[in-house]
């Protein structure tokens, strides 16, 4: 069963941190879960897989979508939704976290990172990974205990749990990488959730005013 649950040829340029894992050394860890944390964005867009073995943490990788070069909004999403699938198809998340969009004072801003952050989570969906949403505030609450931290402070945060040498150079890269740890720290299994959908047609029979 497919699960929604809310808490609160084109060449894509990619920056990305990869540690020495391939996908059969990952496997061989025998990880209890490799989480997948996303962070929208239509320009830049961040992306972290933790490996979650018992209470350690392991990063796998993080890095980027650069989407700047994508002339039309339409050849960027298409863009975010086959990297996605392909950091899914390559390292075999058991589960997806998203940083949802937060409300600002520009609605064409809000519909581009919505947009963005539906075509990452049809990614998942369509492997049949469930996808999990929380909110900055929460990531941040969860990673630093200050909901009002900066980006450069939940940056130094994640590699300081995550024992790193040093920070990604792009906070994006962090950002999506906090709300990996988020998760892990969030969501325990049989923990109820806010709310739960178990395919797309039942999201938008129980949401029919999202869906124009």
């Amino acid at each position: 069963m497919v699960m929604f649950f809310y808490f609160e040829p084109r060449v894509v340029s990619i920056a990305c941190y990869l540690l020495p894992l391939s996908f059969s050394v990952a496997k061989d860890n025998n990880y209890d879960k490799i989480i997948i944390g996303i962070d929208p964005g239509t320009n830049i867009a961040g992306y972290g897989i933790i490996g979650v073995s018992k209470n350690n943490i392991t990063l796998i990788s993080m890095g980027i979508f650069d989407l700047r070069k994508e002339g039309e909004h339409s050849d960027k999403l298409k863009a975010i939704f086959e990297k996605c699938t392909e950091l899914i198809d390559t390292y075999l998340p058991d589960e997806m976290a998203l940083e949802a969009p937060f409300m600002g004072k520009n609605p064409q801003s809000m519909l581009k990172l919505g947009r963005a952050q539906g075509v990452s989570m049809a990614a998942a969906l369509n492997r049949k990974i469930p996808v999990f949403e929380y909110a900055p505030k929460r990531v941040k609450q969860s990673v630093t205990g200050k909901g009002t931290a900066s980006k450069e402070q939940v940056a130094g945060m994640v590699q300081a749990l995550l024992k790193l040498d040093k920070a990604h150079s792009k906070l994006d890269a962090s950002d999506a990488v906090a709300v990996a740890i988020c998760h892990h720290f969030m969501f325990k299994p049989g923990m109820a959730s806010k709310e739960s959908y178990g395919s797309w047609k039942n999201f938008v029979s129980k949401n029919p005013g999202k869906i124009k």
